[in-house]
């Protein structure tokens, strides 16, 4: 309570801004916020018992959170790379109880709930691919580079694949489709993208799309069904847009040197598969099944 009073103090006596009241008292500008409207006493909700597997590394993901709670939210870790790097120090628990450790912690330390309220996204097997490009630099024959990644991940078995190329074209997102569907040795019942020009011509009322001539010959010749996301609802292929920024790290950082593209992409193919190895954050493994 002496921190509200503190608070409410500075603000209404001082007449010091919520953004200098955050940064003197090493707090978060929401929290300011919610304790100016606070009169009475705030009450607590008795603690959720921490999972036994995750016991003994509460500590350490409690330090985790705090560290990247001073970091500009896209810098943040998300709660699947916070349960790797659970993995490589010995936690041998399930991801879920490290989700809801992390979504309990940020509910306490960032303010109150959102009102806003998402249906959790369910995928069979071999039912959703999700699809997305993104912006890497390399250095190629010794030329640093900006280049584009196409980006592929499968939504049940979390499996991905990357290629790279000079640019962002059509054929570029034709023949990326054709390597990927190479690589997983298939295809999917649905391809989900962003409403990228090269895919959708016109947005449409609602979900309908009006999509490319040339690339409606590719869903054709697959027979997958191309579905466009809501726009501005990036969490529709969240898988994805997550994916983005884990590959920049493991695999653009630091700067990857390549003689050229064929190089690259044979590299990034055999990470790909590297990658698919690692343990499921949902499913256990064959061992561990009922």
């Amino acid at each position: 309570m002496d921190i509200i009073v503190e608070i409410r103090r500075r603000h209404a006596v001082q007449k010091q801004s919520i953004s200098a009241i955050a940064r003197e008292m090493g707090l978060s500008r929401p929290t300011v916020r919610k304790h100016l409207n606070t009169v009475a006493e705030p009450s607590y909700e008795r603690a959720q018992p921490v999972p036994p597997k995750l016991g003994q590394f509460a500590d350490q993901l409690t330090q985790w959170l705090e560290e990247d709670g001073k970091l500009a939210r896209p810098r943040r870790r998300t709660a699947h790379r916070l349960f790797e790097g659970l993995q490589e120090i010995g936690y041998g628990g399930a991801y879920d109880s490290v989700q809801r450790f992390v979504k309990r912690w940020k509910s306490r330390h960032h303010g109150p709930k959102l009102t806003e309220a998402f249906v959790p996204l369910l995928f069979m097997a071999g039912d959703a691919c999700q699809f997305d490009w993104s912006h890497e630099q390399v250095e190629l024959g010794g030329i640093l580079q900006n280049i584009k990644v196409a980006h592929f991940r499968m939504a049940y078995s979390r499996q991905m694949f990357v290629v790279a190329y000079p640019r962002e074209t059509q054929e570029m997102v034709l023949e990326a489709h054709n390597r990927a569907f190479a690589f997983f040795g298939g295809v999917p019942a649905r391809l989900i993208y962003d409403n990228l020009k090269t895919v959708v011509e016109a947005v449409l009322t609602g979900k309908a799309r009006q999509f490319n001539r040339r690339f409606l010959c590719l869903a054709n010749h697959y027979l997958f069904e191309p579905v466009a996301c809501t726009p501005a609802s990036g969490w529709e292929k969240g898988q994805v847009e997550n994916q983005v920024g884990n590959i920049r790290e493991w695999l653009f950082t630091p700067l990857a040197r390549f003689a050229s593209f064929v190089e690259l992409n044979d590299w990034l193919a055999t990470r790909c598969q590297e990658l698919a190895q690692r343990r499921h954050p949902v499913i256990p493994p064959p061992s561990k099944r009922l």
